[in-house]
């Protein structure tokens, strides 16, 4: 079933409107699934109520995918912990745990402003993978802050696919809930690494930004 409307003149699908605040998200017609898709980026999350695929590819960074099957509403982050600056080690300290609170709380507080309800929330996470060859393991970093933050606030983890060498390719529906993962080969890994690389030595410089309550 398509998930847009197509102009029958141009036979072009017009993309409907994103909910406020995700006009940035770039956004795209995808003519093998015939479903609009939308494509998060390290650093961005994206929610809707529509029937859409969120897709996104990590190597050490995290996704959670949350959704109230009820409400009918749902999205995705992409996020990764920032390091220490010394040589390259990834320090446990307050401003990295403050960091992936920010992406998982923006993200779990959107779906509740759009009525989701705590209780109902289905959360699924991917990535984490052991890609930087650094000398602490980002990857892992990352995993483990995920699944402690979920335990604090007492929210159940009901699919993972977590850690490994592999690069992963995450198409979800929030919609249904279906997550289709496809690992990448050697030479995707490569390019990808290359670029988480570069996404953590610009957080290691960039401000973090204040707490967020939950609702």
């Amino acid at each position: 079933m398509n998930c847009c409307v197509v102009n029958n003149e141009t036979n072009q699908p017009k993309l409907p409107a994103t909910l406020p605040g995700f006009e940035s998200v770039k956004r795209y017609w995808d003519r093998s699934s015939k479903c609009i898709t939308a494509r998060v980026l390290p650093g961005q999350y994206y929610l809707s109520n529509k029937d859409e695929i969120i897709t996104t590819v990590l190597g050490s960074c995290i996704s959670a995918c949350i959704r109230d099957p009820v409400a009918g509403i749902g999205g995705m982050n992409h996020f990764m912990l920032p390091c220490g600056k010394n040589a390259g080690t990834c320090e446990h300290d307050s401003a990295a745990a403050r960091y992936g609170g920010f992406a998982m709380e923006h993200l779990i507080n959107d779906i509740l402003k759009y009525g989701g309800r705590r209780e109902r929330l289905e959360i699924k996470l991917f990535g984490g993978g052991k890609m930087l060859g650094l000398m602490a393991d980002v990857g892992q970093r990352n995993i483990t802050f995920v699944k402690e933050y979920l335990q604090t606030e007492t929210l159940p983890i009901v699919a993972q696919d977590l850690g490994g060498t592999c690069s992963r390719k995450i198409n979800y529906f929030p919609r249904s809930g279906r997550v289709m993962v496809k690992k990448l080969g050697l030479s995707q890994g490569i390019e990808l690494t290359r670029r988480e690389r570069e996404y953590l030595r610009s957080l290691e410089q960039a401000p973090i930004e204040g707490e967020i309550d939950l609702f």
